[in-house]
């Protein structure tokens, strides 16, 4: 917390703006460099400003409405002025979602090259989910999507009657796959977001959407990073592709699937590992129930039916009550550390999952009003790009300035606010109160270094 008088007080606050200004001008200058040369000054003014408008307005349900942003934009009194302005920029056809996709892209690497290490891996994880649109009928590429909401408020409570079962609720929405890099420790770096759908004109399925994403991350990455995937990759067709593709991979592997372990004959792999005592045990936190459990590891020689290519099959077994994680991996794990390692990498994926619910819950990746496709699909990256900068602010957590930003903006006595490994929702909060009081201006510096370079 801020001490002394309330001069000193405001010449520190104004420096703390100061410097994240910069830092987001930084962070966004290379995209704005190649926006300048396809948009006027006036609409790369835009862009600059709408992410900054993004991470001010704090609203779950109604964050990513054009006519709100538009009153933050230019105030409450040009409200539809600044509705006009985001309406230019998004609608221009000067330029595409493919650009903003690309600086993703180019960010990812960049992690990639940060994080190697010869001591430790680099994880791109993967994760699937859908934007809901249950009351849209209207917007291009509507497809019918799981609802997860649906299934979340039909959960048993304990105290209260039983909710309807029965079939899956289907509302109209789309998909949405999103990567992630991160390290062995560390914050994460958004590398890649797309949102697809079964219907309209833009029609496709889901393994052609993630056979076009693997070929891309194959051919930038190669062998340099760990794939790891949930049980919605599950299978052979994929572990097939993988394998064509010679990447290395950590895939959590379903129950019910089989495979060929030691004696040659084909078992679901709870069969393959059934009497086999456990290598090893040791204490691991839950970081989803937050509490220790003493979890125990095996390993053993697998590979697909009808297919010859060596797969090592990691199980590792949190206790009584607990389900096991099958993990498939092509990492060959030979002594006790390396199925840690495995074990550990996967760990790594529940990372992904509170990305996930962030964007969903801070962002209102769900809440934008907007027909067109492709216009729709620019103005969510460009909130992922907000999201992205929160992402990138991580790394400096340890930076006086961030410090006293979480402490002075966004100040928490609990233990659990204080110690989270990565406060993104305390974050977001701290950046838009100082944000509030001093706003960033950018035109100047904008009109100077974009063409100074």
């Amino acid at each position: 917390m801020f001490n002394g008088t309330s001069e000193t007080w405001k010449k520190q606050a104004e420096h703390e703006a100061h410097v994240l200004s910069e830092r987001c001008y930084g962070f966004l200058r290379p995209l704005l460099q190649q926006l300048a040369q396809q948009l006027d000054r006036r609409l790369v003014q835009t862009f600059l400003d709408l992410v900054v408008v993004i991470l001010l307005q704090r609203h779950r349900q109604h964050g990513l409405v054009l006519s709100e942003l538009g009153d933050h934009l230019l105030g409450p009194h040009k409200g539809p002025a600044g509705a006009k302005r985001i309406a230019n920029l998004l609608h221009s056809p000067r330029w595409r979602s493919d650009l903003l996709v690309a600086y993703l892209w180019e960010a990812g690497s960049q992690a990639v090259n940060r994080l190697l290490h010869p001591r430790h891996e680099v994880y791109v994880i993967w994760d699937e989910s859908v934007v809901e649109k249950p009351e849209s009928l209207k917007a291009d590429g509507l497809c019918a999507v799981r609802s997860t909401k649906a299934a979340r408020l039909k959960r048993i409570k304990p105290g209260f009657f039983n909710p309807p079962g029965g079939r899956p609720i289907f509302v109209p929405g789309f998909h949405w796959l999103q990567l992630i890099v991160t390290g062995w420790q560390g914050v994460l770096t958004l590398a890649h977001l797309r949102f697809w759908s079964t219907r309209g004109e833009l029609a496709s399925d889901k393994r052609s959407q993630e056979e076009q994403v693997l070929a891309q991350v194959a051919r930038r990455w190669g062998r340099l990073v760990v794939h790891v995937w949930d049980q919605g990759f599950a299978g052979a067709p994929w572990v097939l592709l993988a394998l064509a593709y010679r990447v290395r991979f950590i895939l959590r592997w379903k129950k019910d699937y089989k495979l060929v372990g030691p004696e040659g004959v084909a078992k679901k792999p709870w069969e393959i590992t059934r009497g086999k005592r456990s290598w090893d045990h040791r204490p691991l936190w839950d970081a989803r129930r937050r509490c220790w459990r003493k979890t125990g590891v095996i390993a053993v020689p697998v590979h697909l039916p009808g297919d010859s290519q060596p797969l090592w099959l990691v199980v590792s077994r949190p206790g009584p009550g607990r389900n096991p994680w099958y993990l498939v991996t092509s990492e060959p794990v030979e002594t006790v550390d390396d199925a840690w390692r495995v074990v550990f990498g996967y760990a790594r994926r529940w990372r992904v999952e509170m990305s996930l619910r962030f964007t969903k819950a801070e962002l209102a990746f769900e809440s934008p009003r907007l027909a067109a496709w492709e216009v729709r699909q620019k103005f969510c990256l460009i909130a992922a790009l907000a999201y992205a900068f929160l992402l990138s602010l991580l790394q400096f957590a340890a930076h006086p300035v961030v410090d006293g930003l979480l402490d002075t903006w966004c100040h928490r006595k609990g233990t659990r606010g204080r110690e989270t490994s990565a406060p993104l929702y305390r974050l977001r909060l701290a950046v838009s109160r100082l944000w509030l009081y001093f706003r960033p201006h950018f035109l100047p510096k904008l009109n100077f270094r974009l063409d100074s370079g």
